[in-house]
């Protein structure tokens, strides 16, 4: 009984237990079925409202994209008409363009042809420069050529200046008083003469414009103005300057070239001057020039005063005549004044004394009545003069 009772002691609350636990768990299993009841419903209205939203935000979003459309095509339309007008446009400048672009184009290649043609022409020039420098300095290697150079550039001063050969100036023809020949010689006023030289010494100048290096140039720089001072003294040495023959006091020394001129006072100052100490003046064409236009200067102001003497004895000659015109012009009217005073006297006294018996027989006349009876000519006044 004991063991029964403890039995029942022990299985009691193990029953009670179980009993708790199988409620327990209904409940649990309860709520738990309710749970997933509740979760599934949930679920249906979370998939229903996310359905709703979604199609909500579908419609909204198809809305909008269909207004974003309608709005962007008609900014597309209106981006299209602007980006024709645009286009049309710059089809239009880029027409103009290429029309400027072909007239350019054109203008480029005359321009480029007329350009080539030029530099042909001036390669040609150059071509022909040089070979005519190179015979230009060919030729003047031989004085005589140097000779006829000079003298051609002093004929074509002259011939600018006006003189005139055998008139103004003689060439080469040797002096009365003395040794030389000048290559000119100029006539002055008074019987005077002015002798010019053309030759010139021009070898160590032109080796000094081919030197390649400044101790060769300066080697025949020095040589060339030592040439020149040898030239000077050989022409002061010469009977070119004769007072008493008729002469002036200096000679003439032409240099054919402005730059040769130039270079000699540039690099010895004291050779021109040295020069005219010895009665030796350099001249270039230009200073040729001028002394040329003094000379006949000169010339017309002798001219010109032996006219205005001319003038001045042919005034006191004609002085002389006009006072024996005057006197006899005095005399005749004299006779004139005398003259007239006669013919006074014919034309008026004697002709009243003839003339009246004229008008008595005339008188007669008509009172007779017969008009043949007296008549009689007219009287004639030569005879009226004669008596």
């Amino acid at each position: 009984m004991e063991l029964a009772a403890i039995t029942l002691g022990v299985l009691a609350p193990l029953a009670v237990a179980i009993i708790a636990w199988r409620l327990l768990r209904t409940q649990q299993q309860q709520a738990v079925d309710l749970l997933s009841s509740e979760r599934h419903a949930f679920e249906a209205q979370r998939d229903t409202a996310v359905q709703a939203a979604i199609d909500h935000l579908l419609t909204h979003n198809r809305e909008a994209l269909t207004a974003e459309r309608t709005l962007t095509t008609q900014d597309l339309d209106a981006k299209k008409t602007l980006i024709d007008q645009q286009l049309a446009a710059m089809t239009a400048r880029l027409e103009q363009v290429t029309d400027l672009v072909q007239h350019v184009e054109a203008d480029r290649a005359r321009s480029f042809g007329e350009l080539a043609a030029q530099l042909n022409r001036n390669q040609q020039g150059v071509t022909d420069l040089l070979a005519t420098t190179q015979s230009l300095r060919e030729a003047l290697s031989s004085t005589k050529a140097r000779g006829q150079w000079g003298e051609r550039m002093a004929e074509d001063v002259l011939r600018l200046a006006g003189f005139l050969p055998n008139v103004n100036y003689r060439k080469q023809r040797a002096v009365e008083r003395g040794a030389g020949i000048p290559d000119y010689t100029f006539f002055l006023p008074n019987n005077l003469h002015l002798h010019m030289d053309v030759k010139f010494p021009l070898d160590n100048y032109l080796h000094y414009c081919d030197a390649s290096t400044d101790l060769e140039r300066k080697r025949y720089r020095d040589e060339f103005l030592k040439d020149v001072r040898a030239r000077v003294r050989e022409l002061s040495s010469r009977d070119y300057i004769d007072a008493a023959g008729g002469t002036v006091d200096f000679v003439l020394l032409f240099i054919p070239n402005e730059q040769l001129y130039a270079f000699i006072q540039e690099h010895d100052d004291t050779i021109l001057d040295d020069a005219v100490r010895q009665g030796v003046i350099f001249c270039s064409p230009l200073t040729l020039f001028v002394v040329l236009a003094l000379i006949r200067q000169m010339v017309e102001n002798l001219r010109l005063a032996r006219t205005s003497e001319e003038i001045v004895s042919l005034l006191g000659e004609f002085e002389e005549q006009w006072a024996k015109f005057k006197t006899q012009m005095e005399r005749v009217g004299q006779r004139i004044d005398a003259a007239s005073k006669e013919y006074t006297a014919l034309a008026g006294t004697r002709t009243n004394t003839l003339e009246r018996p004229l008008r008595r027989i005339e008188e007669l006349r008509t009172r007779d009545g017969d008009p043949e009876l007296f008549d009689a000519p007219d009287p004639d006044p030569s005879l009226a003069l004669e008596a």
